[in-house]
């Protein structure tokens, strides 16, 4: 695996956070409740955010990109989530942050060729497709098959809880090679969707993160070339392994975007709202939870940071990034629902984005692997198997 790319100083960010800042509120806060309410993203916008070059940001100007650091990936996430666009966010993590360095990490020159120009520009959207109906976390009980036949391999199965699966014009599919061989036995694989034997079922309808459109795909006698194979053959848990840490940073950014945001609309109400003749901020109890989510948020951010420089040196394990993913993805829980409650009774109604913050982060804890298994990876870390 092949070093992140780190060269992002404090003034360069400070610029890339200007100008995310600047198209969230020209090309995205006027069209989101729309977006939200019809319950998936259009695609047309992968394109709008291809021309203003924040997809693949971290990638190298040969593909289009703009060879920014790492770090820029994940303050786009951050800001997006800092400003209630969490669907949107967990769409662009896939695409730009887990999706995107499989390929370069692992992919073929000639794969880099044909999809990362796409996926900078948003002609090709991006998704990864590993859990299955009946699978869920257990990768090694995976029955989705790739059989080789002749130059191609025929791909048979179903994949579920897929996000960008509705608008995907590439996919990594996780497939069984050697059934025989349990987890030693998945390869991955770069699918276009495109082809014969490909479809979607309807989207997902979800509690939460309603423009993110997530969907069921399945893979019928679906005839893909030799080379879209992903790396080596049965290395592919292995592979997702390596990608694990930066996957788990991206959902660490997201739950601390997420946090500040509920949290700063949330000082802003507890300063107007009255009760009991003085303004609710001024009651012991509400500067008491504020100060305990400012605690949270801080600590885990923190480790967030400390994270993000592992990242850099490629010193971060695949514990460190359970740990950030459980310590962060909780505290985001936790935070949003404390700030809901000082809203009342308005903070359950949809007129008030803290409404939106609450459903939206309640998947954090489950996807990209749940609290449960995070702290199994923790456990194992200390006491071995």
């Amino acid at each position: 695996m092949s070093a992140p790319q780190s060269t992002t100083d404090n003034e360069e960010l400070t610029m890339f956070q200007d100008m995310v800042e600047r198209f969230i509120k020209a090309e995205i806060e006027p069209h989101y409740e729309k977006w939200e309410s019809d319950h998936i993203m259009p695609r047309e916008f992968w394109n709008t955010m291809g021309d203003a070059g924040l997809l693949l940001v971290d990638f190298d100007e040969q593909y289009g990109a703009a060879g920014a650091g790492f770090e820029v990936s994940l303050m786009i996430q951050e800001q997006m989530c800092r400003y209630g666009l969490h669907g949107l966010a967990s769409g662009y993590n896939i695409h730009a942050n887990i999706i995107a360095p499989y390929i370069e990490n692992i992919g073929s020159q000639e794969q880099k060729d044909h999809w990362l120009p796409k996926m900078v520009s948003g002609d090709a959207v991006a998704a990864l497709a590993m859990t299955e109906p009946s699978a869920g976390s257990d990768l090694a009980a995976l029955r989705t098959r790739a059989v080789k036949s002749g130059d191609e391999y025929v791909l048979n199965g179903s994949k579920v809880f897929i996000t960008n699966g509705i608008h995907a014009d590439v996919v990594v599919v996780a497939a069984k090679t050697d059934p025989s061989q349990g987890a030693k036995g998945v390869s991955l694989f770069l699918v276009d969707t495109s082809l014969p034997g490909f479809s979607t079922g309807k989207k997902i309808e979800k509690i939460g993160q309603h423009s993110s459109d997530t969907a069921e795909l399945f893979f019928s006698d679906m005839r893909i070339p030799a080379n879209a194979l992903l790396g080596d053959e049965g290395k592919g848990f292995i592979y997702m392994m390596q990608e694990l840490p930066r996957e788990r940073l991206g959902c660490a950014a997201q739950a601390i975007g997420h946090a500040q945001g509920a949290l700063e609309m949330t000082l802003e109400y507890v300063a107007e709202r009255q009760a009991f003749g003085q303004a609710i901020g001024k009651f012991q109890n509400t500067r008491f939870k504020l100060a305990d989510v400012k605690v949270e948020l801080e600590m885990c951010r923190a480790l967030y940071e400390q994270n993000k420089s592992k990242f850099a040196t490629q010193e971060m394990s695949v514990e460190d990034a359970a740990l950030l993913k459980y310590a962060a993805t909780e505290m985001q829980l936790k935070a949003v629902n404390e700030c809901l409650q000082l809203f009342g009774g308005y903070g359950y109604t949809d007129e008030y984005p803290i409404s939106r913050f609450y459903r939206d982060a309640r998947i954090q804890t489950i996807y990209a692997g749940s609290s449960e298994i995070m702290k199994e990876i923790v456990a194992r870390g200390m006491l071995g198997r």
